[in-house]
């Protein structure tokens, strides 16, 4: 006797979710970086939770509640499905990426129990009922929560740039005060001068960091203008630069190897100093950080590294998307990056990507914390 769908779920649940993990894969770019765990995500629950519920008998009335996301059913559903929408708007799925995820989960399952040798019969057609019906109530509360916790990023990146912007140019509003008074002794004149420019400098990477956010969104990506360069020299420029501001920190430059390549020079000093800012933010300030540059004939590496408390796992996933905010283990106020939006990491991998490279993140229980990029020297001509 042939099993019947629900059955056939559930004895094949492993090969179902592999082929959910390939798709899943090809939701180019969020899905890059992914492990096999957070792609698979709520997978499993979801499908267990649909072969169950066709197992169980419902009215006429439960099916009609079912279909307007209400009753029993829509509460098991809930807590996977839900969860599931809001893991993949974290990371950066798009609705449309989220919605094909269920369509191709949906015609996986048909597939391999057509192929296994399900028929249609009375039985079956009421099995695929139920299932098409599980899959699309489960797509609807992934939808929901994936539409809340957009609206809620949206109120949040709002309320935080109001407040970043703000104390910039309260600053500078002080300091035009204080220049204008001419009982104001000229070293102090001088400083607060300098206050007023560096707090110019800060809200002018917000904005920058913005528009370049908003040209990602809308497809567009960052453009890059790559000429033959050495990676070296400008590793070297970034340091100067990161430790005149930090003066107090240790930071150590390693390189080794050929770091002439093709690459848009201002753009990959962004890529460097978000990279050490973040590393100086966020690492011990006793130990030193390290940027580190080797290259061979096919790619140049490039490593920052730092020691302090471990990030954790599950942050590894998302680092690199936008809004995202790791607290910082301890920092002064002067210490604080350009922007504190969560747009720092996002935009240096875009740059990343833009030069056809890659960018990674490792963090040992030991509190080491290591970003890489691979800059493949063919990549940009």
């Amino acid at each position: 006797m042939k099993p019947s769908l629900s059955q056939f779920i559930l004895d094949n649940v492993e090969p179902i979710l592999v082929e959910w993990e390939s798709v899943a894969r090809t939701m180019i770019p969020p899905a890059e970086t992914m492990s096999i765990e957070a792609l698979r995500d709520h997978a499993e629950k979801i499908l267990r939770a649909v072969a169950e519920d066709m197992e169980t008998a419902q009215t006429e009335q439960q099916r009609q509640a079912k279909s307007r996301g209400l009753g029993p059913a829509a509460q098991g559903f809930a807590t996977s499905a839900s969860a599931h929408g809001a893991l993949r708007q974290l990371v950066g799925f798009d609705l449309v990426q989220l919605a094909a995820e269920f369509r191709a989960f949906r015609a996986t399952v048909l597939r391999l129990w057509h192929e296994g040798g399900g028929t249609l019969d009375s039985t079956a057609v009421e099995q695929v009922t139920r299932f098409n019906e599980g899959i699309d109530q489960a797509l609807a509360e992934s939808i929901r929560s994936y539409s809340v916790d957009v609206a809620k990023s949206r109120d949040m990146f709002l309320a935080v740039l109001g407040h970043d912007l703000r104390n910039p140019l309260g600053s500078v509003s002080g300091c035009l005060e204080l220049v204008g008074n001419p009982a104001l002794d000229t070293s102090r004149k001088e400083r607060a001068i300098d206050i007023a420019r560096r707090s110019v400098k800060t809200m002018d990477g917000m904005i920058t960091d913005l528009l370049e956010y908003t040209r990602t969104r809308l497809g567009r990506g960052i453009e890059v203008d790559p000429k033959a360069g050495d990676v070296g020299a400008l590793c070297a420029q970034a340091i100067d630069e990161i430790s005149a501001a930090h003066p107090n920190r240790s930071v150590g430059l390693f390189i080794d190897g050929d770091l002439h390549a093709p690459f848009d020079a201002a753009r990959m000093r962004q890529v460097l100093t978000n990279l050490l800012g973040n590393a100086i933010q966020h690492g011990d300030p006793q130990a030193p950080v390290e940027l580190r540059a080797s290259g061979d004939s096919a790619a140049i590496t490039i490593m920052v590294i730092n020691q302090g408390v471990p990030i954790r796992p599950d942050m590894l996933q998302v680092i690199f998307d936008p809004l995202v905010q790791i607290p910082a283990i301890e920092s002064e106020p002067h210490e604080r990056p350009a922007t504190s939006l969560g747009l720092g990491l996002y935009i240096a991998r875009q740059i990343v990507i833009a030069h056809g490279g890659t960018v990674a993140v490792e963090s040992s229980e030991t509190g080491l914390t290591a970003f890489k990029v691979r800059l493949p020297k063919t990549g940009l001509q």
